[in-house]
């Protein structure tokens, strides 16, 4: 019984969220059965029509120019499951008959073959043969090739051909190069003159005249074989003490006041000290680039690295790093130039010789000051590990024993990586990641994003050595662990421009102290907030806060 269901929309235009009401309705022109024809049952008749194929077909009949119905019956119905092709013959067929002798044929040589070879292995012969069971070839058994046999009377022996040859060891060869100068000629000429001179010379004792002679070749040698590389290096170190001596003459009051000056003004002064310029340090590889690192050699007190490159990031250029002496301030000791600038520098306390090194482009590279090569012994790479940022500082870690040496660095790219010096290559680990840290209540509605904060500076705890503090460009400080990488322990939001320094007290494991590009200078200890002293200091002189640690511990007091 069809029924159609139909959707009425209410009258109530003014209700827009209210569901339609829905009716049947029954078709007028519906047939009415009874009971007795609706339980009538309808028989079904199981044919083998395929169901998929068209029953009623119409074609184009272009005779009539009209379609025309196919007539019923000729659409193939079977469906073939199996299908195997074979070639079959007839048993009272002549094709048949021809095959049958052939194979009792094959047989019948076959089992004859085998009877007179059980009766005489002695003679025993092979026979080869065809499709048909014909006989081809026949060997005896006892012939010495089976598959190319030719008559005993034809085989002669043949002599097999023999190639002989000589070798002998080939010459020594030795190549020879060398570069003549002005002294060796002259050397020679000398030389040559005095064995003159002692031939012309009849000498009675003929021993010292070739004592003589041998101690002129000897000389002559060792001046040839390599005494000169020496003399060299002789010579540049004599030089190089000779160029201090100088400097050090001429520059005498100016290191007598580097040692003794005092100002007798300063007890007028009211606390304030005086600047006493001493040494200028410059080079003409230096010229138009900045200082950006400046570092003191742990054993030698008067031996500093300097390193050159520019904070603009329009103007980034080769880098440069100087290490001068106090002992000589007119050049530098050793020389070394990178690709990038340089943004730190950190000398090993207990290898003093290596020297860290942290450029702009994010590399990484580790010189040893004392070879006398101008190439870094590691460098970091994008296979090995990169900072994609900046690196702003770099620093030392104490050597354990059994351990590779390893150092850590912090760059703008969000990232404290440490760096073990393997073998072959500079291996990089991630230590932390600086996650940033909103001070505000995030709405469910902030479609603020997520990222990394820019570090710029760390310092390690030397009582506890997995903590360390973190100072970064949105100048918030966060304590962190070498242990527990997954988020910072404590987070101290004391500036509001970008953390250049941070310093732990050498006293007191629980103070640290901050210098901010907002011109101010903050203390914190764990359990106290932060200290304000608003001096306006330079960065660079950051570390002498630890001179006035009495003025600190009295701030806190108070």
């Amino acid at each position: 019984m069809p029924l159609f269901l139909v959707a009425h929309t209410p009258p109530d235009e003014e209700d827009l969220y209210q569901e339609p009401i829905k009716r049947l309705i029954k078709p007028e022109n519906q047939v009415q059965l009874t009971d007795e024809e609706l339980k009538e049952e309808i028989s079904r008749v199981l044919t083998g029509d395929d169901p998929n194929i068209p029953r009623v077909i119409s074609k184009y009949n272009f005779k009539e120019k009209c379609y025309k119905p196919d007539p019923p019956g000729q659409s193939d119905h079977m469906a073939v499951h199996f299908e195997l092709r074979g070639n079959s013959l007839h048993i009272d067929s002549d094709e048949y008959k021809r095959q049958k002798q052939r194979e009792e044929k094959v047989a019948n040589n076959i089992q004859s073959k085998k009877e007179m070879r059980d009766a005489s292995q002695d003679t025993e012969e092979i026979e080869f043969l065809d499709r048909n069971g014909n006989a081809t070839v026949s060997l005896p058994s006892n012939s010495k090739n089976r598959f190319n046999y030719s008559e005993r009377s034809s085989q002669t022996f043949n002599n097999p051909s023999r190639n002989r040859g000589v070798s002998t060891e080939p010459p020594a060869v030795a190549q020879y190069s060398a570069s003549v100068s002005q002294w060796d000629i002259y050397d020679s000429y000398i030389g040559a003159h005095l064995v003159d001179e002692m031939e012309n010379v009849q000498d009675t004792s003929d021993r010292k005249t070739v004592a003589f002679e041998d101690k002129i070749a000897v000389v002559l040698d060792e001046d040839k074989n390599g005494k000169s590389d020496n003399s060299g290096k002789d010579m540049a170190s004599a030089l190089k003490i000779m160029e201090r001596l100088v400097n050090q003459n001429a520059e005498d009051e100016i290191y007598q006041d580097f040692k003794y000056w005092e100002d007798a003004s300063d007890q007028y002064r009211g606390g304030e000290g005086s600047l006493l310029p001493l040494w200028r340090f410059t080079t003409d590889r230096s010229k138009r680039k900045q200082v950006t690192a400046l570092c003191w050699n742990p054993r030698y007190s008067d031996l500093f690295a300097v390193g050159y490159g520019s904070y603009e990031f329009m103007k980034q250029g080769s880098g440069l790093i100087c290490c001068f002496s106090l002992k000589n301030t007119s050049f530098p000791e050793f020389i070394f130039s990178m690709e990038s600038g340089v943004m730190c520098l950190d000398f090993h306390l207990q290898h003093p010789s290596l020297l860290a090194v942290g450029c702009y482009d994010g590399t990484v590279l580790v010189y040893n000051v004392s070879s006398g090569g101008t190439k870094p012994i590691y460098s970091s790479t994008i296979k090995t590990g990169k900072h994609t940022d900046p690196v702003w500082q770099i620093r030392w870690q104490k050597e354990d024993i059994g351990k590779e040496l390893n150092f850590y660095s912090i760059s703008s790219d969000g990232r404290v990586a440490n760096w073990s010096m393997s073998k072959n290559e500079l291996k990089m680990e991630p230590v932390m990641q600086l996650k940033l840290v909103n001070s505000m209540k995030i709405e469910p509605d902030d479609t603020s994003l997520s990222g990394l904060a820019g570090g710029c500076c760390f310092d390690f705890n030397e009582k506890q050595e997995h903590l360390f503090v973190v100072g970064t460009e949105e100048g918030n400080i966060h304590k962190c662990s070498k242990a527990y990488s997954g988020q910072y322990l404590e987070t101290y939001e004391g500036h509001h421009m970008a953390v250049y320094a941070v310093k732990w007290n050498p006293f007191d494991d629980r103070i640290f102290i901050t210098c901010s590009a907002d011109w101010t200078v903050k203390v914190s200890r764990f359990d106290l907030v932060f200290i304000r002293a608003t001096y306006n200091v330079s960065i660079l002189l950051f570390d002498l806060w630890i001179i006035h640690n009495s003025f600190i511990f009295k701030a806190l007091e108070s």
